[in-house]
């Protein structure tokens, strides 16, 4: 699978797990210049707290377009260490 935005590749792995339609990228597989923290959280009740990344191609940027669970619930302990995306990021 690989994830795309803006013509650039942010991710692309073999080794990717979905959960409820979201493609959850291996953390190392990002392209990290390509990636900005995010002082954005959210929670979900069964996978915890989520973290974010902006994701900055080509002098634009999509705001909170990635996200992650530095520490799932253990439902969720499976997409420990990997990052999935929105906002227009395809995934194919």
């Amino acid at each position: 699978m690989k994830a795309t935005w803006h013509g650039a590749t942010l991710a692309e792995s073999d080794d990717t797990i979905v959960v409820e339609g979201n493609y959850y990228f291996p953390a190392d597989t990002l392209r990290r210049e390509l990636f900005q923290a995010s002082p954005t959280r959210t929670t979900c009740p069964w996978k915890g707290e989520a973290s974010y990344y902006h994701v900055q191609v080509n002098g634009e940027t999509n705001r909170d377009a990635a996200w992650y669970y530095p520490e799932p619930k253990a439902p969720a302990a499976n997409i420990k260490g990997r990052v999935a995306f929105w906002k227009g990021v395809t995934v194919a």
